[in-house]
């Protein structure tokens, strides 16, 4: 079964940090440019950080930027996102997604929200709760 799994969400206070990964499953995440997204409660998902296939470009969305840092470990097919200094509205489920550089950026960049049907995986999801 091909499938995307993100872990490492969970309660935090405000300033904390958290590493989510995101692994594959029945595939390899090497043969893809790869995003975190987030969907907070009565809002629309918006793009997080994105990485590239090959040569690592990454991209940031504002709500994040200088909070967060994605990477990839190509050795476990695994990518990550570094969160530090989380705040109440950081509160969202997040998610990862794999497909090509052109989508993937297009999304993240949230030029254009339909682009998520074009994208080859999601995962369901893990939630990030910022609260004291």
């Amino acid at each position: 079964q091909l499938q995307l799994v993100e872990s490492g969400g969970g309660l935090v206070q405000p300033g904390g940090s958290l590493r989510l990964s995101c692994a594959a499953s029945g595939f390899s995440l090497d043969d893809y440019s790869v995003g975190w997204f987030r969907q907070a409660p009565g809002k629309e998902r918006e793009g997080v950080s994105c990485i590239g296939r090959t040569d690592g470009t990454t991209y940031y969305g504002d709500s994040m930027k200088g909070r967060s840092t994605i990477s990839r470990d190509k050795d476990k097919s695994t990518v990550f996102l570094q969160m530090n200094g989380l705040e109440p509205e950081d509160t969202a489920v997040y998610y990862c997604a794999a497909g090509t550089f052109s989508v993937l950026f297009r999304l993240c960049a949230g030029w254009d929200l339909s682009l998520s049907d074009d994208m080859d995986h999601w995962g369901k999801g893990t939630l990030v709760t910022v609260s004291s």
